[in-house]
């Protein structure tokens, strides 16, 4: 990141959810909330999500005029909705007596790479952030968008708002970030899920960036890798709860005794797909495989090879659904290029137990595993970590996993 210049007052930086702009009262909500940020003597840049679902809107409407939008054109119209967003924000804090100035990704200089709907950002450039900032304006970004190096248009993929967040953070120097939403902080689980879920108070990056990577909406993985590199501390925190930095959840570089083996939060992702080979394969068959993923932008994880000896192998992978747009098309074309090679498995879900070390001995795996059962809940396939027990279960059996899980390690 390019830190372009050092603020003689504090510099904090400010991201809202789409549920937090949702609707115009809310939007006033928080544009009183960043005059009441400002007036403590703050430079602010503050970053916005699209209203409510209006991404999923637009992405409705996109796949009702064509059934396999390309990736270019989806960017293009997907990046609409954070725009609206920008501008209804800046409006409201400029009738309120407090000059603000919105920019798109492009226009702050955010620079990715090439790729569409998942774009990494390579280095920012806020060079017109910094002029504004100087002239005592408020600033409002755009999140979830860039400019790639040959000039497209691009989106960050699922919570890239976040990403654009902490990369702008990173490159005007400031203080500490906030990532605002309608939940005061991390918790121990989806409260839509398990409704006596707590607070977390303090996190450390690498259970965060787990969290997020297991399917936690909170916070986005890329951009806890970024804060980490970056050393930003972020504060999750409530955008309707309190005054900068004084509730929530702060994630930072915090030491958790690994000895202990505590489990810390119970994660759920409901919309995955689990692609496994249907017969032993040779070696160049899952380069093959690969390279296809590569070429059609696919987003993978949990990447399982085995090998039985005389090139004869197996693998397994999942794909998050949130950023795979057209999978109906990938699946297809991958069915029609291996034929007969490939399963997938449309039905599952994925529960993640997080907190570091908790493979240190097997109590933690085995208890996840006769607990299920006890329910139940078949266990499909289970892929652990330093920080992380993941097992994927039928999606109708995800909620009970959840619950029983959330007893059994967080209350218990």
């Amino acid at each position: 990141m390019n830190k372009e210049t050092a603020f003689e007052f504090s510099t904090i930086v400010q991201k809202y959810g789409g549920s937090s702009v949702s609707d115009p009262e809310k939007m006033k909500s928080v544009a009183k909330r960043i005059i009441a940020t400002k007036e403590e003597g703050h430079r602010i840049v503050v970053v916005v999500s699209a209203m409510g679902d209006t991404t999923d809107r637009l992405l409705k409407l996109a796949k009702e005029v064509v059934a396999e939008p390309t990736a270019r054109e989806l960017d293009m119209l997907l990046t609409a909705g954070e725009r609206i967003s920008m501008t209804l924000l800046s409006m409201a804090l400029n009738e309120m007596g407090h000059p603000a100035k919105s920019f798109t990704g492009s226009q702050s200089g955010i620079i990715t790479d090439t790729t569409h709907s998942n774009a990494r950002i390579i280095e920012v450039k806020p060079r017109r952030i910094v002029e504004a900032l100087g002239s005592g304006l408020i600033v409002i970004v755009a999140g979830y968008q860039g400019v790639s190096t040959t000039g497209e248009v691009t989106t960050l993929g699922r919570g890239g708002s976040d990403t654009s967040a902490v990369a702008l953070a990173a490159a005007v120097g400031a203080d500490y970030l906030e990532i605002c939403s309608d939940v005061d902080g991390v918790l121990t689980a989806d409260p839509r899920i398990v409704s006596d879920a707590e607070k977390i108070d303090q996190l450390s990056y690498e259970e965060m960036q787990e969290m997020a990577e297991a399917g936690a909406k909170v916070l986005n993985s890329a951009a806890v890798e970024y804060a980490k590199r970056a050393g930003i501390k972020i504060h999750s925190v409530s955008s309707f709860a309190g005054k900068t930095g004084k509730t929530g959840t702060v994630v930072g570089d915090f030491f958790e005794d690994s000895r202990t083996g505590k489990v810390r939060a119970v994660v759920s992702e409901r919309e995955v797909i689990y692609v496994t080979a249907s017969e032993l394969i040779p070696l160049y068959t899952i380069k093959e495989i690969l390279d296809f993923f590569d070429s059609e932008g696919v987003e993978y994880k949990q990447f399982n090879l085995n090998t039985y000896g005389n090139d004869e192998y197996s693998f397994s992978c999942i794909f998050p659904l949130e950023n795979l747009h057209g999978y109906d098309g990938i699946k297809s074309r991958l069915s029609k290029e291996f034929p007969g090679r490939l399963l997938f498995f449309e039905d599952l879900g994925a529960l993640s137990l997080i907190g570091e070390g908790i493979t240190n001995d097997g109590k933690n795996l085995m208890g996840v595993i006769t607990n299920l059962e006890g329910i139940g809940v078949s266990i499909h396939d289970i892929h652990t970590s330093r920080f992380r027990i993941s097992a994927l279960v039928d999606r109708e059996k995800l909620n009970d996993a959840v619950k029983i899980c959330h007893g059994v390690f967080i209350k218990g």
